[in-house]
């Protein structure tokens, strides 16, 4: 099993679960660095003191919060690291509740779990509690310097942890200038468009979904690694906008019906 990325403690209740961090992502992005385009040589990117115009060394560094223009407050990561109290190396497990009542735009990343040093038997009970209530268990989580409200599942044998985002950092829509709908859809344009949501129905496989763009960003870089020079697609044009819905949904249903 990959190393952990966090170790610590589950609790809830007075029940104490040893528990071990693991990534549930894996990055498969394409990364750039940046080169000079006269020679390809890398380009360093060097810490400079603004007021000595040289190099800073590492340790040398601090972390600061500007209180008002050029002034700082600098904090070491001691104080940082004391801020989290408890947390540190604790989640709390607050409340228990539905999957259903939580909004998807709430989940951030994901992680697995696995049972901590002497923790297999309360790892295998928080697991089976879980599932017997069909409930996820809420809390918060200390890591990277940040707190996280995050949701704790089961996940098959497993316990899954997602950071989540705290209400005030969700944008409320009706902060946000958004057009609101021109006129209500007529019931022949709902049945038409109900009967293709149910011509495109699917049962979802994220197996069956790849990342197509990044392919075609790999294929690039091989070829010109191969000293070729590929002939670049041209870009697709947007779709055009219409009034004409029921024509839309007319074509799209007969679209649908010939794939099908």
């Amino acid at each position: 099993m990959p190393r952990s990325i966090w170790n610590g403690t589950i609790t809830f209740g007075l029940t104490v679960v040893p528990i071990k961090v693991h990534s549930a992502i894996e990055d498969h992005d394409i990364h750039f660095h940046q080169v000079h385009a006269k020679d390809g040589a890398r380009i360093q990117h060097r810490r400079i003191c603004v007021n000595e115009d040289q190099e800073v060394p590492y340790q040398e560094v601090a972390k600061g919060y500007e209180v008002r223009g050029g002034e700082y407050v600098l904090l070491s990561q001691d104080e940082i690291n004391a801020a989290a109290g408890a947390h540190s190396r604790l989640i709390e497990i607050e409340e228990f509740v539905q999957a259903a009542e939580i909004d998807p735009d709430h989940y951030d990343r994901g992680y697995y779990l696995s049972a901590g040093e002497h923790g297999q038997d309360a790892y295998r009970l928080l697991h089976d509690a879980l599932a017997k209530a069909d409930r996820v268990g809420i809390g918060r989580w200390v890591f990277h310097n940040r707190e996280y409200l995050v949701a704790l599942r089961t996940f098959g044998d497993l316990l899954a942890l997602h950071t989540m985002r705290f209400a005030d950092e969700l944008v409320d829509p009706a902060k946000l200038d958004l057009p609101q709908p021109s006129r209500k859809p007529v019931k022949r344009e709902i049945e038409m468009a109900g009967a293709l949501v149910e011509t495109l129905h699917g049962d979802f496989d994220p197996s069956a979904f790849t990342d197509t763009y990044r392919d075609r960003v790999r294929d690039l870089i091989e070829a010109k690694g191969r000293g070729e020079e590929p002939d670049l697609p041209e870009n697709d044009a947007e779709p055009a906008g219409g009034t004409d819905l029921e024509a839309a949904l007319e074509a799209s249903l007969s679209g649908s019906q010939g794939r099908g």
